[in-house]
């Protein structure tokens, strides 16, 4: 029998998994925010954030399309926070101060949901909400009132209401019969840029994402990203209970995810409203943790910071 070559890829194959440890310098940080309650539709979205990190044990850290290595980047984990039966209101400052002492000290924060109320605290997680933007890839405004206490659906109407300039409010992927015409006039009376799925369709997701960065990047010094991904079709994402059919489809998520984590002035993304208990055939788990390599991936085409 042969002796076994030294770098063999049977010994030395490295996943995605891989690059997460205790790296405090890392350019990547991952931080995950299983909440659940407040949710429109009661599910187990707390669970996401520890079947994407098993999922990530499936990728490898090669992108042979473009040639894009993550073998040299490292992520720091800074585990889950504990949100079991919390409601959103009382995970607002822990999430937002996790996060926050995250962006200190990282290029990039990824926060793991838990459903979509992750987002408004790791918008504040920023500082200075008048020179923070916001790019939601979404098929809902989450515009719902807070008359009723903060829910998944509302994390933008609440930014709105904590002093978020609507006008550094960029929403992609917004889909039919999903949304009210009440959302719609809200969007537009706060200067929040609405693009539809069928805006994407004709324009392409590149340019509908670079617009969108453009126009952010112009007014704001940090920029934060929502993906909830219930944007995505629902053929190719059961494990998102919000997601509707003729939704966006996978490789324009991906593609917005590379885009979006390229830029200079974003520093937290988040995953949301992924629902492990709906998952089929790991479709949605495979999907987010394609996300996660995209994320990474972008960052890396970023120059290194010095000094």
């Amino acid at each position: 029998m042969p002796t076994p070559d030294p770098v063999s890829e049977c010994r030395s194959w490295r996943s995605a998994a891989d690059l997460l440890g205790d790296h405090p310098h890392a350019r990547a940080a991952l931080l995950g925010a299983p909440l659940a309650e407040g949710s429109l539709t009661p599910g187990r979205c707390d669970l996401a954030p520890g079947i994407i990190r098993e999922t990530l044990k499936r990728f490898s850290v090669y992108d042979l399309e473009t040639g894009t290595d993550l073998a040299a980047l490292a992520v720091h984990d800074g585990g889950d926070l504990p949100l079991k039966c919390v409601r959103p209101a009382d995970a607002f400052e822990p999430v937002r101060e996790a996060a926050a002492a995250l962006a200190a000290r990282h290029e990039l924060v990824m926060l793991l949901g838990g459903n979509n109320a992750v987002t408004r605290p790791g918008v504040h997680a920023l500082g200075d909400l008048a020179r923070t933007g916001l790019i939601t890839l979404d098929a809902h405004f989450d515009l719902r009132d807070t008359d009723c206490g903060l829910l998944n659906g509302n994390p933008v109407r609440a930014l709105l209401e904590d002093g978020l300039p609507g006008a550094h409010i960029a929403q992609i992927g917004l889909a039919p019969f999903a949304n009210t015409r009440r959302m719609h006039d809200t969007a537009r009376e706060a200067g929040i840029s609405v693009r539809t799925l069928a805006d994407v369709r004709t324009r392409g997701i590149e340019a509908v994402v670079t617009e969108a960065l453009e126009r952010l990047a112009a007014h704001c010094d940090v920029i934060a990203a929502d993906f909830d991904i219930d944007v995505i079709d629902r053929a190719q994402c059961p494990g998102a209970p919000g997601a509707r059919p003729g939704g966006l489809p996978a490789p324009d998520f991906f593609t917005a995810a590379r885009l979006i984590a390229a830029h200079p002035k974003v520093k937290l993304v988040d995953l949301t409203e992924f629902d492990p208990s709906l998952d089929v055939s790991s479709i949605t788990a495979l999907t987010a943790g394609r996300w996660a390599c995209e994320i990474l991936a972008g960052l890396s085409l970023r120059p290194a910071a010095t000094g």
